[in-house]
């Protein structure tokens, strides 16, 4: 910790064990971005260049509308279609793909993994992002040296969900900080702070930048004192560039333009002002005067002598060159510490488990009562059949509501950390499997335990487990299609896409039941082996009738029992030839494939390619024209 204390008196947040990055100057050439919707083309960004350099902090300033979230999103890659001109990193064309591995990307929202300490967070970043090549000790160290660079110490053991909003956006920056990336950019790191936190959050982002980083950050409308501390400013407006110099070039910038700051007035905010267009038309003049950017009219912030040499010899080490910026961390690494923490997550959300153990047991005491003692009745043969389809439908239901409630919410978070590299999408989506299996498997043993008995099922060995076999299987054939669907939409288009989808797949697990062995229309048959829930109902009712089961027992109050035979009741409901490991066959076929789907709806939501694009602009095109013929 000596070096740390030692680059803290300099004023630098220089990270003695951080893995040695080389300084990354960014620059952008007659840059522009359109939006399309339809055949209407708007133009946010109009040709604008500048250049942010390795050991500054620059801000970028504006009114609302003029573009500074867009330009920050350009630059970083978040946004890519749309956008034309030049990027370049140290003076050569930027290479999208790795520059994406060099930089990162701080979003204004804190999206923080929820139940998950200080501590907790820090430590699983580290294992993820500096893989298992650094020793424990030192990814100690490592995280010890930022945590209190951005001083954090005192909140180390508090969950996140409990963090103040200036604690919230440390963490943010310090878990993005672990594998030191030569570019940071933050998207309005300041909002929700009061001044006091935002003082302290740009004071520690400008040791950070000291560190050799470059640090661009989009802000809204910062207080004087806290618009001093940046060393380099960029105003945007109307899409284009109307200063780019230091921060106290702006008021004689302003000056030579006959626009004369009050001395009371903060700068910032005139300077906003005046390009927003309140003290007349002046924008033209301003970006005028900077040729768009092309040209900085006020001298930049100069990095000491000592930073210079510092970067130059890491520069030849040797050791930077030879990095390459793939993941860090292995898959199996990967994979075992994304397991780690959501089953911590799963396991500290006690609320949410007593809920659905609530839930389970509730529904297992009605629906035990309400076909209580009807398994060997066989004057109620329809109504256990009944119960059967009841099974279906809770383990269909169950598993998936949750899911379509939560997920959106995850995806969110997903695309901070998957957009920031912090791991690949297959170990994301095996570790999300495997952790959510047991909780399902373990919710539909509560329910099961409790109807299975008390309906009077037959309690053979082989039958409960074919029983338990086919609702495990719906249970999390619907927890996946649940997935699925709401790793593409909103929590409102979820909720409502989830339970229509539902529909039709509960009619045609029941179509054509009853009329015996007749052929079925060759669509409606093909339609039907799409529904895992005729698999699964088919499966249910084998377990339980198939044989070789006797007849079933008639009531003595009963005169005639139609559907004593059990044999006969399989082929009434047109399921005489069926196998069960069939239906189990193609309940693990179609778990597979729902997952396949779950993931490649994520891969697209997260990093879409040309295909799911075009079908995203032709979704538009199509909106735009009904919206427009109404």
């Amino acid at each position: 910790m000596e070096a740390a204390g030692a680059s803290t008196a300099l004023g630098r947040a220089h990270l003695s064990h951080l893995p040695q990055r080389p300084p990354v100057n960014l620059g952008f050439q007659d840059l522009t971005y359109t939006v399309t919707n339809g055949k209407v083309a708007k133009i946010i960004l109009r040709g604008i260049n500048g250049e942010f350099r390795s050991g500054q902090l620059t801000a970028i300033l504006g009114p609302s509308g003029a573009g500074k979230s867009t330009l920050l999103n350009v630059l970083a890659g978040y946004k890519v279609n749309g956008a034309s001109g030049i990027i370049s990193t140290n003076g050569e064309q930027r290479n999208l793909r790795q520059f994406r591995k060099l930089s990162r990307y701080i979003m204004q929202e804190d999206l923080l993994q929820p139940l998950i300490t200080v501590r907790e967070a820090m430590i699983m970043a580290a294992d993820l992002k500096l893989g298992s090549a650094i020793p424990k000790q030192r990814k100690a160290v490592i995280v010890e040296e930022i945590v209190q660079l951005l001083r954090l110490d005192k909140a180390w053991d508090t969950s996140s969900e409990r963090l103040s909003g200036g604690e919230r956006k440390r963490l943010s920056i310090a878990l993005e900080l672990l594998n030191n990336p030569p570019v940071i950019f933050l998207d309005e790191p300041t909002t929700g702070l009061d001044d006091v936190a935002s003082s302290t959050c740009v004071s520690l982002l400008k040791r950070v930048a000291r560190g050799g980083r470059t640090v661009v950050c989009s802000l809204h409308t910062p207080s004087a004192r806290l618009f001093s501390v940046f060393d380099h400013v960029y105003v945007v407006a109307d899409g284009r560039c109307a200063y780019q110099g230091t921060a106290s070039g702006v008021v004689p910038f302003l000056n030579e333009l006959q626009l004369p700051c009050p001395k009371t007035y903060n700068p910032a905010d005139f300077v906003i002002e005046v390009s927003s267009g309140e003290y007349g038309s002046h924008v033209d003049r301003m970006v005028a005067a900077v040729d768009n950017g092309k040209c900085q009219r006020w001298r930049d912030y100069e990095v000491d002598d000592r930073y210079e040499e510092m970067e130059i010899e890491q520069l030849n080490t040797g050791g930077v060159q030879k990095h390459t910026y793939r993941y860090e961390s292995t898959a199996s690494t990967q994979f075992v510490v994304l397991l780690k923490r959501m089953l911590l997550q799963t396991v500290r959300n006690r609320d949410y488990l007593w809920l659905r153990v609530g839930l389970h047991l509730f529904l297992g005491v009605i629906i035990a009562m309400l076909f209580y003692r009807i398994g060997f009745d066989a004057s109620k043969t329809i109504f256990n059949f009944g119960f059967c389809y009841a099974c279906i439908i809770a383990m269909l239901y169950v598993p998936m509501m949750p899911i379509l409630l939560a997920f959106p919410k995850e995806v969110q978070l997903i695309r901070r950390e998957y957009f920031n590299r912090w791991y690949g999408l297959k170990p994301y989506y095996a570790a999300l499997v495997i952790s959510r299996t047991p909780a399902t498997i373990f919710f539909s043993l509560i329910y099961l335990s409790i109807v299975y008995p008390l309906t009077s099922q037959p309690m053979e060995m082989s039958r409960i487990l074919m029983f338990i076999s086919v609702c495990i299987l719906v249970a999390l054939i619907s927890e996946s299609m649940g997935t699925a669907i709401s790793s593409s939409l909103s929590v409102v288009n979820s909720v409502f896409m989830g339970p229509v989808l539902s529909v039709p797949l509960m009619l045609l697990a029941v179509y054509g039941m009853g009329s015996g062995d007749q052929p079925l229309p060759i669509l409606w048959k093909l339609a039907r082996y799409c529904s895992f829930m005729r698999y699964g109902l088919e499966g249910l009712v084998v377990a339980i009738y198939g044989p070789p089961r006797g007849d079933l027992i008639c009531p003595d109050h009963v005169d005639y029992c139609e559907y004593k035979n059990p044999n006969y009741f399989i082929k009434l409901m047109g399921m005489s030839g069926v196998s069960f490991w069939v239906d189990i066959g193609m309940l693990f076929l179609m778990l597979v494939a729902t997952h396949a789907a779950g993931y490649y709806l994520l891969r697209q939501r997260l990093s879409p390619n040309y295909a799911f694009r075009a079908i995203k602009v032709i979704g538009r095109f199509v909106k735009t024209k009904i919206s427009l013929s109404h």
